[in-house]
């Protein structure tokens, strides 16, 4: 990004003296590029320190939200059948923090991040970062966290989302950050592209001594025809006002041939990041098929977005196509087994729909959201609902953030995000986040 800087000091009370003094970037002069997954792209932050030698940005993402799921329900039905008890939230959090520190070392064309990652609803704190090299604006290769190529999500927009977190169909496909190596840039004018090679699908809570030797790999094409930029980010809804009609067409395909990364023993996998279209993890036991633990599968994913943004008015949808195929597996007494035709390739299917306006310019913003799965147990889970943005500091830095969402047979699961799996009927979410 660019930008240019307001000074802030800090002065001794009793002799006026200055005592520290540094910039900090202007919020009305930044420009953003999307250059980056948005997750390790900090806001404009604190310039600490900038000299001929290195730099040093502070950068804060915050979020705080109340979650209510409401359903009539206390079980539900899974894929096989079975009846499973179903325990909805209603919970206050500060619900994640992220804390960057990036700058440039010798050259602004090496460059560093290391980030402070917290989300308390899972009690999980991470540091993790990467290290870069842009050679030009056609070539930037980097090693360390990256993310797996397969949905638009993962690639810019957070946290500038419709509401504080992903949509159904969204979370429960999805892959997640791994460590890697992965090259981006401009292979044409307005057409940008990423590739990577990294160590799993996610690499959250897996242990080095439990990795395979299989890798990730995955890749994306963004073209963007008309104005060759989509809004700070990439990111939901058109705050900045488009006078000329911005357009994003988007294709994403990963590969991974994922394992449970435990001893199968155990009856939860440490792999959280593979669920099925009912929500339930792929690789936990019994999860599948009764009396059946899937140990190593492959993951293969390919998702196209569209989006399109025009005075206040946005249009965002992504269709994606899944597969877990070519299955390793054992039976209760840990002996290996055949998955039973056509059971060993699972297909799901699925798309998110978004539509925003802002009513009132740079102040509030309303939306509606449809996202579905169309799986093999038809089951068909999906979602529809909406919100309102309100944004009191004229500047995306800020915002409140209401949200009804009616989900039935809920597909996706765990803390960390919206949704409870199998639930059916009306979660409210209310949060606020910041992103200096």
């Amino acid at each position: 990004m660019t930008s240019l800087f307001v000074q802030a000091q800090f002065t001794d009370p009793d002799t006026s003296r200055v005592l520290m003094q540094f910039p900090i970037a202007d919020p009305s002069t930044t420009i953003y590029n999307n250059v980056a997954a948005g997750e390790f792209t900090p806001g404009k932050g604190f310039q600490i320190v900038k000299n001929d030698f290195a730099s040093l940005n502070i950068s804060i993402y915050a979020s705080a939200r109340w979650l209510n799921q409401l359903s009539p329900d206390t079980t539900w039905i899974d894929h096989q059948g079975r009846t499973l008890d179903f325990d909805g939230r209603n919970d206050i959090y500060f619900q994640r923090a992220m804390i960057w520190f990036t700058g440039y070392l010798s050259s602004p064309k090496l460059t560093y991040m290391a980030t402070v990652w917290s989300v308390t609803t899972t009690q999980q704190t991470l540091v993790y970062g990467n290290i870069k090299y842009s050679f030009n604006k056609h070539l930037t290769i980097g090693m360390g966290i990256m993310p797996n190529a397969c949905i638009r999500s993962l690639q810019g927009p957070f946290p500038f989302f419709a509401s504080t977190d992903r949509t159904m169909a969204e979370d429960a496909l999805r892959g997640g950050f791994t460590n890697g190596v992965f090259a981006v840039g401009e292979a044409l004018p307005k057409l940008r592209y990423t590739v990577g090679l990294g160590n799993n699908l996610s690499i959250l809570g897996i242990k080095a001594a439990n990795l395979t030797r299989h890798f990730s790999k995955s890749g994306s094409l963004t073209w963007m025809p008309t104005t060759g930029e989509f809004g700070p980010r990439g990111g939901n809804g058109d705050f900045e006002h488009h006078d000329k009609l911005a357009t994003r067409f988007g294709i994403s395909y990963c590969h991974s041939r994922e394992n449970r990364f435990n001893n199968v023993g155990t009856p939860s996998p440490d792999n959280t990041q593979v669920r099925m279209s009912d929500g339930l993890l792929f690789f936990e036991r019994d999860a599948f098929i009764e009396g059946l633990t899937v140990v190593e599968a492959n993951f293969d994913q390919t998702s196209v977005d569209i989006g399109f943004k025009y005075k206040g008015f946005a249009f965002h949808s992504e269709f994606y196509y899944r597969t877990l195929s070519k299955m390793n597996a054992v039976d209760e007494n840990n002996q290996p087994v055949q998955v039973p035709k056509p059971s060993d390739v699972i297909t799901d299917k699925g798309y998110t729909v978004q539509a925003s306006y802002m009513i009132v310019p740079k102040r509030v913003c309303i939306y509606g959201v449809n996202s579905m799965l169309i799986d093999e147990f038809e089951r068909n889970p999906y979602e529809v609902g909406g919100g309102v943005n309100l944004y009191f500091t004229n500047t995306r830095s800020w915002r409140i953030n209401a949200q009804a969402m009616h989900v039935v047979k809920g597909a996706a699961g765990g803390t960390f995000g919206l949704y409870t799996s199998g639930q059916t009927g009306t979660t409210l979410t209310i949060g606020t986040d910041i992103l200096l």
